[in-house]
């Protein structure tokens, strides 16, 4: 008894030392805050080691036999030789060692190299008893990305990987399926777009969706087949590492297709699908949505805008560097609350894959519990565009390489050129003008004369809610970089667009970038125009700026100093709701993730008249002449 209780202590004691080596492991090895976890991970400094004791098994070997996109793995491993920065990787495809042609250099010619980053990873020592008993246990959560999975035991820590053992490859029982359906809406308000992903290409199987409107007593009236466009893209596409390099994947292939002539506010059923060679059909799961408002229409609609939300892994893996901790909370809540909003805007910095192409597939299945039931509208941001000499208006390297590519295919939005990342939503009595801060928006440039003409069409009277959105920061944030730099805003941001937000009297403008939440007084060159706080009435004579982007990813630090235009701020996760009950009142709300709970809140209540009223700057000449 003394010797089974000196050896259950013995147990304990080495468990506990176990637990804080990986704990100090993960705080040595973890990425700085902001920065892509698998870029930590030195792939191409990787050997093969494989050793006679190591091992790595899987189950089940058969995924989603039931249609299932999302399932879980349970992962055993072990070897003679367990140590505190052991790790597991998991790779697709599953044959990812290679003599072949690889981009990473090896020490010689016949010598096995790494061609790819893991699509995730997660230290051994997860499995508590691992550093003692050399063997582990650990689940992992895999999405249908159109290649088979294999798993992998390396030691070494992420500097000097050593890979020891290979699972044998699993893989879903179609990795072909359509899967992650994204709605948005058209160019017109009575279009609605449905874009998937699927391993078909056009020559393998047709795409197509199947849609109908919702009948009264349930059933579909005219179900009605849409055929789809198909779009890719390749390697060379990239413009730089690591989206060349390491981080490539395959993206499969990306389908739109487009529902027209849709009755206004009627409910509607699709699913996506593909006709094979042989006539048979493989389908998606069936969803629904709600057909957008005319124009003008006087009806209860509801709106969400957030920025800056990335992606985060249910299972604990990829997150070492408190990345992206605020994801899931946004997500989560918003799936809760699906039924109570309408459409959402997404302004900007999406997965934050940085150049690792698998992580778009994890983004698209974290958010498709709302895209495919919402329309999600997207912004381009600086980890999705931003990469030197590709003709952007910043010559930084925050897309990984990517330079707006998996973007601009992987999500539709109604611009006229998908390179130029801006365009207009008319939803209801709203009108959304989305601009572009990867290019450049001052005067005498496209995009420019976009945002005047978008600002300028509106019939005020039918839709008095204008809003403007763009990613980074082009009016006004307490954040501490932007303070250091003295003007609160990026380089030359509201410079040119601050008189077309007067002139044309635009009620908001929403930022993300910055990852925390802000809200200004109404304001025009730097100056309150009313003292009020919560309820804003009558003559409109400024723009109230708004940062919503603390969607997910690791929170922005403000200046100790508060600016006098500065209302009301919360460094922590949340997104914004504008609800519009009428033409006449429009109520905003912050809410925050953890809770779904509102912090910050304001009511507007005008006429048409107040819309139209001179205030500074607002108003053309006018003559007395009779």
């Amino acid at each position: 008894t003394v010797l089974t209780m000196g050896k259950m202590l013995h147990v304990v004691l080495v468990v506990v030392l176990a637990m804080a080596a990986a704990s100090a492991a993960m705080v040595s090895a973890s990425p700085a805050e902001g920065i892509q976890p698998l870029s930590k991970i030195a792939i191409h400094k990787a050997t093969v080691e494989l050793h006679g004791s190591a091992y790595v098994r899987v189950t089940p070997a058969l995924l989603g036999d039931q249609g299932e996109d999302t399932v879980w793995v349970t992962v055993k491993y072990g070897w003679e030789n367990p140590s505190s920065d052991d790790w597991i990787a998991v790779f697709s495809p599953a044959d990812f060692i290679s003599s072949g042609s690889c981009p990473n250099p090896r020490r010689n010619a016949d010598e096995p190299g790494l061609c790819t980053a893991p699509i995730k990873y997660q230290y051994a020592n997860y499995s508590a008893n691992y550093r003692y008993w050399g063997k582990g246990t650990i689940r992992f959560q895999i999405i249908n990305q159109r290649s088979d999975f294999s798993f992998a035991l390396f030691t070494g820590g992420f500097e000097n990987p050593k890979l020891v053992a290979v699972s044998k490859a699993v893989a879903f029982k179609n990795p072909n399926a359509p899967v992650f359906p994204r709605l948005a809406q058209g160019k017109t308000h009575d279009e609605m777009t449905v874009t998937w992903t699927s391993g078909y290409n056009i020559d393998e199987a047709y795409p197509l969706v199947e849609w109908g409107m919702v009948a009264p007593g349930g059933g579909v009236r005219n179900p009605t087949r849409t055929p789809a466009g198909t779009l890719t893209f390749n390697r060379g596409s990239m413009c730089g590492e690591p989206a060349r390099t390491v981080g490539w994947r395959d993206p499969g292939f990306i389908h739109t297709a487009f529902m027209r002539d849709l009755w206004p506010n009627k409910e509607y059923t699709y699913k996506s699908g593909h006709e094979l060679s042989d006539g048979t059909m493989v389908w998606g799961k069936s969803y629904t949505f709600r057909a957008p408002p005319t124009p003008g229409q006087n009806s209860l609609q509801r709106i969400i805008v957030f920025g800056d939300m990335g992606k985060a892994e249910r299972d604990g893996s990829n997150e070492f560097a408190n990345y992206q901790p605020g994801s899931l909370n946004t997500t989560d809540t918003l799936v809760k609350d699906l039924d109570n909003y309408d459409i959402v805007f997404h302004i900007g910095d999406m997965p934050y894959a940085n150049g690792y192409l698998s992580q778009w597939d994890q983004f698209t299945a974290q958010v498709a519990p709302i895209s495919a039931r919402k329309p999600y509208m997207v912004a381009s941001g600086n980890h999705e565009r931003d990469w030197p000499n590709t003709g952007g208006f910043f010559d930084v390297k925050d897309s990984g390489g990517e330079c707006g590519v998996p973007a601009e295919t992987m999500y539709y939005y109604p611009a006229e050129n998908r390179a130029n990342f801006w365009y207009k939503v008319d939803y209801g009595m709203f009108r959304f003008c989305v601009a572009d801060t990867g290019h450049d928006w001052r005067e005498g440039t496209p995009q420019h004369k976009f945002i005047e003409e978008c600002l300028s069409t509106v019939d005020r009277k039918h839709q008095p809610w204008l809003i403007f959105a763009a990613h980074r920061v082009l009016g006004y944030s307490s954040n501490a970089w932007y303070a250091a730099e003295g003007s609160f805003e990026e380089p030359e941001g509201r410079e040119s667009l601050q008189k077309l937000w007067q002139r044309y009297r635009v009620d908001m403008a929403f930022f993300g970038h910055v990852h925390n939440y802000e809200r200004t007084c109404p304001l025009y060159q730097s100056q309150c125009v009313t003292g009020e706080r919560s309820h804003y009435s009558g003559t409109m004579n400024g723009t109230i700026f708004v940062v919503a982007g603390g969607g997910g990813s690791h929170l922005s630090s403000y200046t100790t100093a508060i600016p006098r235009w500065s209302v009301f701020r919360d460094q922590d996760y949340g997104f914004v709701k504008l609800t519009a009950f009428n033409h006449s009142s429009l109520l905003f709300e912050y809410k925050k993730s953890s809770d779904g709970n509102v912090y910050d809140s304001f009511t507007v209540d005008r006429d048409y008249r107040d819309v139209l009223s001179c205030v500074h700057d607002s108003c053309f000449p006018t003559t007395l002449a009779l």
